[in-house]
């Protein structure tokens, strides 16, 4: 039978390009998240390039939306095997004297509380599969903190308390929990959302920097962690671009 692999935050970015490359590895991807218009490009796009992919609507901040999900996944082709959790994102850059307290609440829902949500609803079927995998898109933000990034950096931290704390809960049972860090990842929205639509501010970011990573890079992290042999556990995998040398040294041309 086929595998399952699910996708969180697949409507774009890194999610999208997780689920292209998934399908060409056999799996056959539930594509999840809140556009659905998205996701039926998506889907469409998968199968003409002779894929499998199915299109599931999921918001991650719902309890409701991601049991709708898990049950999608009970009555898919075949045993859940993988589960990438990859819905998240940034909001503002703000001190925290000034925080936006809004904006907070954002990314703990969406990272933080998201990973929780989905990878409790779907662990039952990643371990009767005898063989599953939990994948956390996490980010080097949740090794350093930066002006600016208290939100952001302690909503990464938490996704990085949670990889930790299941690799240790489970233990003894077969499934693995991988964590994948990517620094710097130039995608058409991260920036955008982090700046309320302001594609200058966005744009700045990736300043005279002429190779960042891209999604498809993050993709063939995600592709290669989980194609490797079961026992092999890659607990902790950290990518950077080349000009990325720390959160804080870039190299950039004017």
């Amino acid at each position: 039978m086929t595998s399952v692999a699910i996708v969180t935050g697949a409507s774009s970015g890194i999610g999208a390009a997780t689920a292209r490359r998934l399908a060409a590895e056999g799996f056959h991807v539930l594509a999840a998240a809140r556009r659905t218009d998205r996701l039926a490009g998506l889907v469409a796009e998968i199968e003409a390039a002779g894929g499998a992919a199915s299109a599931v609507e999921c918001d991650v901040t719902s309890d409701e939306s991601v049991a709708g999900l898990a049950a999608t996944a009970a009555a898919g082709p075949g045993p859940v095997t993988l589960l990438v959790n990859n819905a998240g994102g940034a909001r503002g850059l703000d001190p925290v004297e000034s925080a936006d307290v809004g904006d907070w609440q954002w990314m703990y829902d969406v990272n933080v509380l998201g990973t929780l949500r989905v990878t409790k609803a779907l662990l039952p079927a990643l371990e009767s599969s005898g063989a599953g995998t939990v994948v956390i898109v996490g980010s080097t933000a949740g090794h350093v903190v930066y002006e600016g990034g208290g939100g952001y950096t302690a909503a990464k931290h938490a996704q990085t308390a949670i990889a930790g704390t299941l690799r240790l809960e489970l233990c003894g049972r077969p499934v693995r929990v991988i964590e994948i860090d990517p620094g710097m990842v130039k995608t058409e929205e991260f920036g955008l959302v982090r700046f309320g639509g302001d594609a200058d501010r966005a744009a700045a970011v990736y300043a005279g920097v002429a190779e960042p990573l891209v999604a498809e890079d993050v993709a063939d992290c995600v592709a290669w962690c989980a194609t490797r042999p079961h026992h092999v556990n890659i607990d902790q995998l950290v990518v950077r671009p080349l000009a990325q040398a720390a959160q804080h040294k870039v190299h950039r041309v004017s």
